[in-house]
């Protein structure tokens, strides 16, 4: 039970790096999945593959070699001279994704919640301040109670979509896709690369924590799941295309059918979703710098969180703009080398065997 109990949680943080307010919204699966028409399944298929085998492959690097922080893998996986790049490149973009997530926040809390927008800023800065003031328990545990959450009501949302009838728009869908050829592969793996970068932060800083075995597990049952939710998202959106295609967030048209209280639910999950990416974002880069828990990781945490708090005044979506195609071409880097290098490492190892 203790075994399973622990996987869950690497699980948990894994997805909670993944589902975030793009994901929640419906956004991110639109884009990249749902517009391909039937064959975006496809694509969900080869993206919950991907994400599967990274998740192993990242966990099972990051408890060998012991890590407590991304820069270890990547030496790994990259070589030296392109690990620092990515490195460097990090350093800006996790603390720059906590500003989007910031700005994220105001904007669900203004739009969605009918509040001030600087009372959902301030009270993002504080959750994540507050739970990574207890290091690695505070991150893990968060992950744990909301992760769940969040993910319980975007299936809810979309099976009872999936129950609705049909709008007579399949065969649209599917022409769309007869056009597009096999776009739908690459966009598959290229969601993938674009959102490796915060979960190969927050995975390697657990590489110290837990056992091979476990890690792994972990590491592959949390990608399961994100293909998986993928597949139940696109398959729903795919009841309301193209229609949805004109909405910002897809799944409130979904949701739509239901009582009108339910969007003030809807907003609460992306926030939810926010919340879980930006403690993701801090951890990441405060790991990176100092072994969760100990008083230098809570000083950067503090520092990393104030600093950020005035680019949550620029528009969320320039935001977005500006660094999540970083995020993109970072990750086809690190995603070509998790790819290949593990392979690589087996037939070396092999081959020393066999001389």
């Amino acid at each position: 039970m203790i075994f399973l109990n622990q996987t869950l949680k690497i699980a948990a943080v894994y997805a909670g790096g993944v589902i975030g307010a793009g994901f929640a919204s419906g956004r991110e699966i639109l884009q990249f999945f749902i517009s391909h028409g039937e064959r975006g399944l496809w694509g969900a298929v080869i993206a919950c593959v991907l994400f599967a085998y990274l998740g192993a492959v990242i966990m099972a690097l990051s408890v060998s070699l012991g890590t407590q922080n991304y820069l270890t893998v990547l030496n790994k996986v990259l070589g030296r001279k392109l690990a620092r790049i990515i490195d460097v490149l990090s350093m800006f973009m996790l603390p720059g994704g906590f500003a989007v997530m910031l700005a994220g926040s105001g904007a669900v809390f203004k739009e969605h919640l009918g509040l001030p927008p600087l009372l959902g800023i301030f009270s993002t800065a504080v959750f994540c301040s507050l739970v990574l003031m207890r290091g690695m328990r505070g991150f893990i545990g968060i992950n744990a109670v909301l992760v769940p959450v969040k993910i319980a009501a975007i299936a809810l949302v979309c099976f009872i979509a999936l129950t609705m009838p049909t709008t007579g728009q399949a065969e649209t869908a599917n022409g769309d896709a007869q056009m597009k050829g096999f776009m739908f592969i690459w966009s598959g793996i290229l969601y993938v690369s674009y959102n490796m970068i915060v979960p190969l932060a927050v995975l390697s800083s657990l590489g110290k924590n837990v056992t091979l075995g476990k890690g792994i597990l972990g590491g592959f049952l949390g990608g399961v799941g994100i293909g998986l939710m993928i597949l139940l998202v696109t398959a729903a959106g795919l009841v309301f295309y193209p229609a949805i295609a004109e909405y910002e967030i897809p799944l409130l048209f979904m949701a739509s059918f239901l009582p009108g209280s339910f969007k003030i639910a809807l907003g609460i999950l992306i926030w939810i979703a926010i919340l879980t990416t930006a403690v993701a974002d801090v951890h990441g880069f405060a790991s990176r710098l100092a072994t969760p828990g100990c008083k230098k990781y809570q000083i950067i945490v503090i520092v990393v969180v104030v600093c950020m708090l005035p680019l949550a005044s620029l528009k969320f979506s320039l935001l977005v703009n500006m660094l999540y195609p970083l995020f993109g071409y970072c990750g086809l880097l690190l995603l070509a080398g998790l790819l290949f290098v593990p392979a690589i490492m087996v037939i070396k190892r092999k081959i020393k065997l066999l001389s």
